[in-house]
């Protein structure tokens, strides 16, 4: 009798569901990329029932490349990757270690091969995120130390494949400059996901969500106002999506802070709102706004 493999069982017992969902809710938009996950969710298990079956050999090649701009929230993601992967047994411990070139690379002989066995060491069971990977390879620099680190994270990408997952990260075209430079990483990267950037209405919704945790609101005209910086930030450069909301949100609280705290000063007696709520001065007058100074 053929074997019955109750694989929507499998991923209902790992909580898979109950981890995606949780992406869902914490993280507006990235639909590409919250497909991209269930999609590699569900080949994970299905490759699990497979290998029971004696139908599947080795383990699945699991290191990911991020690309997309700043603020897409490739780290959230990351996170929650490593969650998935823990849940479904590809790794013993649930925990990512995240790093940029200057956690890997050193600034002498001798230096780098330490530094970078010592953060493998630490990411070992788990995963290891590595932020603006591109920066790990200067090939403008002769003396740089960059292709040492690369050739100790390709050697245990390929080796210890089954107890670690590296995860790379950075903007597409310097991460495709980057590949064709160095092949090897290239062909250890399974699974390439492009994050996108908001669009306005997400981002107001991220605006929305992250002064809702904090217990503020916008008032209407406050609102409008922020609707109105997104409109022209997006028009510019340097824009880096949730990261810039949650930058402006917070010269926004400042002001209101200051403007409230004057007002006490003068007498006023304050009301729960009134400590919550932005006002249309704090995001027109919060140093550095767009109607003065386009940065942020």
């Amino acid at each position: 009798m053929t074997a019955s493999i109750d694989l929507a069982g499998r991923y209902r017992d790992a909580g898979i569901g109950d981890a995606l969902a949780e992406l869902d809710r914490d993280l507006i938009g990235l639909a590409p990329v919250k497909t991209r996950l269930r999609e590699v969710a569900a080949y994970l298990v299905v490759q699990q029932a497979r290998a029971e079956l004696g139908m599947a050999g080795g383990t699945p090649t699991l290191h990911m490349c991020f690309t997309g701009n700043p603020g897409t929230g490739k780290t959230t993601v990351a996170l929650r990757m490593a969650d998935v992967l823990h849940r479904l047994g590809y790794t013993r411990r649930n925990h990512l270690v995240s790093v940029t070139r200057d956690d890997l690379v050193g600034q002498y002989i001798g230096h780098t091969a330490p530094k970078t066995k010592d953060v493998l060491k630490r990411a070992m069971g788990g995963v290891l995120f590595i932020d603006e990977a591109y920066y790990l390879y200067r090939p403008e620099n002769e003396r740089d130390y960059g292709l040492e680190a690369i050739e100790i994270l390709l050697q245990v990408m390929e080796n210890q494949r089954d107890d670690l997952v590296v995860i790379l990260a950075g903007y597409k075209d310097r991460m495709d400059t980057f590949f064709q430079s160095n092949p090897g990483f290239k062909s250890r990267i399974a699974h390439h996901i492009g994050f996108p950037d908001y669009s306005e209405d997400e981002l107001m919704s991220i605006a929305d969500s992250m002064l809702g945790a904090e217990h503020y609101h916008f008032d209407v005209a406050a609102r409008s106002a922020f609707a109105d910086y997104l409109t022209e930030r997006l028009q510019q450069s340097h824009f880096a999506n949730a990261r810039s909301v949650r930058n402006a949100l917070e010269r926004a609280r400042l002001r209101q802070a200051n403007r409230i705290f004057e007002a006490a000063l003068a007498g006023a007696v304050l009301t729960p709102d009134e400590l919550a709520r932005l006002d249309v001065a704090d995001i027109r007058l919060s140093e550095p706004c767009v109607c003065r100074r386009a940065q942020g």
